[in-house]
C-alpha cells in the first residue's frame, strides 16, 4: 500500500479537496443565479463579465502573473483562439442563466451531464481520435435518451444541447490556446469587458440598472459576480495539478448532480415517467463510457 504520509498521498488528498470544493461551488450555482431571476440574464452576464475582470486583475496583479494575458494578446494565433472560447464561454454562461431563471435547471443537469459523451465526439470529429465498441454503444444509449425526451415533450433540449456542445467546443478549442486557465479566462473577460460595460453604462443611463438602484440584496449578490466565477476555477486549476485527468473526470458528474437534485427537491422542478427514461439512458450511457474509458487509461499506465 502506498505511505499515506508520502508527498504525493498528501498531494492527492489536497487534489481531492480542491476538485471538491470546486465542484461543489459550481454545483450549487443555480441556487446564486435563480436569487437573481428578477435581473435580467444579459444583465447577469454583463455583471459577471466586468466583475470579472476587476477580481482577475486583482489575482493576477498579486500573484505577479500578468505575463501570461500580455504574451496571449501578442501571439495572433493564440489570440483568435480565445476570440472563440469567448464567444462560446458568453453563449455557454448565458444559457445557463437564462436556463436557472427560466425555471429549466434539469436541462441543464443533462446538458452538462451529456457534455463528457460531446466533449469525446468532438474528440473523433476534429482530433481523429477512435472510440471502443462500448463507447460507441455509450453515444447511442445518450443519443436515444435525447430523441426520446424530444419525441415526448415534442420539442429539442436545445438548453442541453447548447451547454453540452458549447462547453465541449470551449474545452476542445482552449487545448490548442498555449495559454493557462487563470490567463485565459482574463484574456476571455477582457476580450468580451467592453461590451459588457457598454451594455451596463446603456441600462444605468435610461435607469433600467437592478444595480444599486434595486434592492441592496440584488447589488451584494452582482458585486459577488466576479468572486464566484474565479474562486472555482482557481481551485479546479489546483487539483488539475494534484490528480490524474481520470480521477477529474470522474468527479466531475457531482456537478450535474447537485444541478438535478436542486432542479428536483429545492425548485419543484417535473421529473416526469418520461424524464426518469430518457435520463436512464443517458446515465447508463456515461456509466459504461466512463468504465471503458478508466479500463484504457489502467491499461495504458501498466504498459
Amino acid at each position: 500500500m502506498p505511505d499515506q504520509s508520502s508527498p504525493a498521498a498528501r498531494e492527492a488528498r489536497q487534489g481531492v479537496v480542491y476538485a471538491l470544493a470546486a465542484y461543489l461551488m459550481w454545483g450549487f450555482f443555480p441556487i446564486y443565479f435563480k436569487a437573481l431571476s428578477g435581473v435580467t440574464p444579459l444583465e447577469v452576464l454583463s455583471h459577471r463579465i466586468a466583475w470579472s475582470v476587476v477580481t482577475l486583475a486583482l489575482i493576477l496583479t498579486i500573484a505577479r502573473r500578468w505575463e501570461g494575458v500580455r504574451a496571449a494578446f501578442a501571439h495572433p494565433r493564440t489570440l483568435l483562439t480565445l476570440c472563440a472560447t469567448t464567444l462560446l464561454i458568453a453563449i455557454n454562461w448565458l444559457v445557463f442563466i437564462y436556463a436557472v431563471g427560466d425555471g429549466k435547471v434539469l436541462q441543464s443537469s443533462l446538458g452538462y451531464f451529456i457534455n463528457p459523451l460531446v466533449s469525446a465526439l468532438l474528440g473523433v470529429l476534429f482530433l481523429r481520435e477512435r472510440l471502443s465498441p462500448k463507447q460507441k454503444a455509450s453515444f447511442l444509449l445518450a443519443a436515444a435518451g435525447v430523441v426520446l425526451l424530444t419525441v415526448q415533450q415534442g420539442e429539442l433540449p436545445w438548453i442541453a444541447l447548447a451547454l453540452g456542445f458549447s462547453f465541449g467546443l470551449y474545452g476542445l478549442l482552449r487545448k490548442k490556446a498555449t495559454v493557462d486557465s487563470l490567463a485565459g479566462l482574463t484574456v476571455e473577460t477582457l476580450l468580451l469587458f467592453p461590451l459588457a460595460a457598454g451594455y451596463l453604462g446603456w441600462l444605468a443611463h435610461g435607469g433600467q440598472s437592478a444595480f444599486i438602484a434595486g434592492p441592496t440584496r440584488i447589488t451584494v449578490l452582482l458585486a459577488c459576480a466576479g468572486a464566484l466565477t474565479s474562486t472555482p476555477l482557481i481551485w479546479f486549476a489546483a487539483a488539475t495539478k494534484r490528480l490524474r485527468l481520470a480521477t477529474i473526470g470522474l468527479m466531475q458528474y457531482v456537478v450535474p448532480t447537485l444541478h438535478f437534485l436542486l432542479a428536483v427537491f429545492a425548485f419543484g422542478e417535473p421529473f416526469t415517467r418520461t424524464h426518469l427514461v430518457s435520463f436512464a439512458f443517458i446515465w447508463a450511457g456515461l456509466v459504461l463510457y466512463s468504465i471503458d474509458a478508466a479500463k484504457h487509461l489502467l491499461a495504458c499506465r501498466s504498459e
